[in-house]
C-alpha cells in the first residue's frame, strides 16, 4: 500500500492533476466526506489528510510514504530525514514582510531600532532578520496574522501572501518579499527503498505533468 499525505485545500485541488497523470483518481471529495483516509481507483494507494504543517511529520515518521507540503512548511519542520525530489509549483505565493501603511518601516530598520514580529513562521523569520541584522522579538502567532499591529501587538508581520487583497483590505502593505513559496513532493527515505518502483512510477509521473505545464 502507497499512502500519500496531503492537506484540504488549495494543495489538494492543485494536486489532482498530477494524481491524474499518475493515472491515479481520487474516489472521494475531502470537502464532502468525513473520512480522513481516501480510496483512489488504484487499489493500492490511498490518501490521508493531514493538516498542512503535520505532513512532513508524517511522511518523515512513516505515517504516509509520500505527500505534497509548501516549502515554507518544510523549512520550518526542517526536513530532516525526507527525500525532496520535485518542485511541483504548485499553490504558489510569496513570504513577506507586511506593516502597516502609515509605519515607516525603512526608518526604523536604518536606526537600528528593534521590531516586535508576530510570524507563524518563526525559523524562516529570524533567519531573514539575522542576515540582515535587525533586531527583532518574535511572537507566534496561528492565526489573523494581521491583528497584530492593527493592536499593536507588533510592528510588522511575516507571513504568505498570495494576492495581497487581506493586507490591503487591513490597512497593510508588503515592505520586503522573503522568497518564493511553491508546493514540494516529499517522500520517506526508507518507503522509496522498500517500495521504490511505485513510488518512482509516482515520482517520474508528477515530473512529466510538471515539466508539461
Amino acid at each position: 500500500m502507497i499512502t500519500l499525505a496531503l492537506s484540504k485545500g488549495r494543495i489538494f485541488d492543485e494536486t489532482l492533476p498530477l494524481l491524474q497523470a499518475a493515472g491515479i483518481e481520487v474516489l472521494e471529495d475531502p470537502e464532502k466526506s468525513r473520512k480522513l483516509i481516501l480510496p483512489t481507483n488504484q487499489a493500492n494507494v490511498r490518501v490521508v489528510l493531514v493538516r498542512a504543517s503535520d505532513v512532513p511529520t508524517y511522511v518523515e515518521y512513516g505515517g504516509a510514504d509520500l505527500g505534497v507540503t509548501g516549502l515554507d512548511t518544510l523549512i520550518e519542520h526542517g526536513g530532516q530525514g525526507l527525500f525532496q525530489p520535485l518542485d511541483l509549483n504548485i499553490a504558489k505565493c510569496r513570504m513577506s514582510v507586511a506593516v502597516r501603511d502609515d509605519y515607516d518601516y525603512a526608518a526604523q530598520v536604518r536606526t537600528g531600532a528593534r521590531l516586535k514580529v508576530a510570524t507563524k513562521y518563526t525559523a524562516i523569520a529570524r533567519d531573514f532578520f539575522a542576515t540582515k541584522g535587525v533586531h527583532v522579538d518574535l511572537i507566534k502567532l496561528y492565526g489573523s496574522m494581521e491583528l497584530a499591529p492593527l493592536t499593536g501587538l507588533a510592528d510588522a508581520i511575516v507571513d504568505l501572501v498570495s494576492t495581497g487583497n487581506t493586507l490591503k483590505a487591513n490597512h497593510l502593505i508588503e515592505v520586503e518579499r522573503i522568497m518564493d513559496i511553491s508546493s514540494r513532493l516529499v517522500v520517506n527515505q526508507a518507503a522509496l527503498k522498500l517500495k521504490q518502483a511505485p513510488i518512482r512510477a509516482i515520482i517520474d509521473a508528477f515530473a512529466g505533468a510538471v515539466k508539461k505545464d
